[in-house]
């Protein structure tokens, strides 16, 4: 096993804060000393099928701590997902029924175990002893924390000053997240800045059982392909981690460099003094960012699906940003006219129908919605045989047209009479 200050300075890579680090110092020593490898949990809600690389964040940081020697406890809230983290919600979040997170959680154990050792982790379920609580036991529970004390949470406190609805369940979620800590005994417990007050009341919990109090790591929220706000999936800025590998590839080209910074940090395998060298040589010029992009999308979509997969992905990227080329696989659709627009009625409607160029969009799948599609159209974000699409309205002709959206999503339509 390292030795403790030597993992300290990997633990530390990337984190926002470590609650104590003095704590957590000693915890290494002691574990160093007597050869037992401290017990690391993370808890993951199912609210969702797919994990992203703002998921993988936490992940990540488990995975340095297995590869110190220790032991990762992944633990899914399959209890806490039915009652929703009201964390950084100004609103009651909607829980999910015990199908939708049972159904949600299949889908984790399958995705966590391209970044995780398989051998060196624990998946446990916060059901294994919330279920069987009695309502006796709840009680005791709700009584090792006070009212006030949850109205200094920030997302609690502004609801309540502006008169907003805070269910009961809601309070009940932190000391849930903070039970199952005193459950697995662990020794540390890692989060997002918006998990901080939930980790803190574990601490406590912990504390009022007779244990040990957890030491915290807590790791910043990944910004998303936008570059201001969380990664998240309702905003359309994540990149999911079974995306295809060339979509994987290019989200991660379209970031700043400011931003390939930040991932390179919080989610990429190079070692702590070859990371500080390649900050470095971007800072002076002597690394370009564009090769340091490709190399940080490379290392990612080959932990995801193999280095054929990154080696592809590569190419076909320089293959359509450096030659100007459509991609090998462009998809491509036929629409056939024949009877359609002669005369006027349902037949002309059914006509414009299939010529919208949001309504073509939104069947081929390159926008969600034709709500959608008209604001990327409005937006500047589609061309039409290399002329930027300015018209929502804009039906198409006869004739053959290669339709673009963004850098990476293509498609050829061919309209017949």
């Amino acid at each position: 096993m390292m030795e403790p200050g030597k993992q300290l300075e990997i633990i530390r890579r990337g984190a926002v804060e470590i609650i104590i680090e003095e704590d957590l110092v000693r915890k290494l020593e002691r574990s160093h000393k007597e050869k037992k490898p401290l017990r690391v949990k993370a808890g993951f809600d199912p609210t969702a099928p797919d994990i992203h690389l703002g998921h993988t964040v936490l992940l990540e940081k488990m995975r340095q701590f297995q590869e110190l020697g220790h032991e990762a406890i992944f633990l899914i809230g399959d209890f806490t997902g039915m009652i929703g983290d009201p964390s950084g919600k100004s609103e009651t979040r909607k829980p999910l029924t015990k199908e939708e997170v049972l159904e949600n959680a299949k889908t984790y154990k399958e995705q966590i175990f391209k970044i995780l050792d398989p051998r060196k982790t624990i998946i446990d379920f916060n059901s294994r002893w919330m279920s069987s609580m009695t309502v006796e036991d709840m009680i005791k529970l709700t009584s090792h924390y006070t009212v006030a004390r949850m109205l200094e949470r920030e997302d609690f406190k502004n609801r309540f000053a502006k008169q907003g609805p805070i269910s009961i369940h809601e309070f009940i979620y932190p000391l849930v997240q903070g039970y199952d800590s005193v459950m697995l005994k662990a020794d540390v417990e890692l989060g997002g800045t918006d998990q901080k007050f939930n980790l803190l009341v574990g601490r406590e919990l912990q504390k009022d059982y007779g244990q040990e109090p957890q030491c915290l790591v807590i790791m910043p929220l990944l910004e998303g392909t936008d570059g201001v706000k969380k990664m998240s999936k309702s905003l359309g800025n994540y990149i999911g981690i079974n995306e295809p590998p060339k979509e994987m590839f290019g989200k991660i080209m379209s970031l700043s460099d400011t931003l390939m910074i930040r991932y390179y940090e919080l989610l990429s395998h190079i070692a702590v003094e070859e990371f500080t060298v390649l900050k470095q040589g971007l800072a002076d010029g002597t690394v370009h960012p564009k090769k340091a992009k490709e190399d940080l999308a490379a290392e990612v979509v080959e932990r995801y699906w193999g280095k054929d997969a990154a080696i592809k992905a590569r190419e076909e990227f320089e293959h359509i940003f450096r030659d100007k080329e459509l991609p090998d696989d462009i998809p491509a659709i036929t629409i056939t006219l024949e009877g359609k627009g002669v005369g006027s009625g349902t037949l002309d409607v059914e006509l414009k129908k299939k010529t919208w160029l949001p309504q073509l969009m939104k069947d081929s799948g390159l926008a969600k919605s034709t709500g959608e599609a008209i604001r990327l159209i409005k937006q500047g974000g589609v061309k039409v045989n290399d002329a930027t699409a300015a018209d929502p309205d804009m039906k198409l002709a006869q004739g053959e047209y290669i339709i673009k959206v963004g850098k990476r999503r293509f498609l050829k339509v061919k309209i017949e009479p």
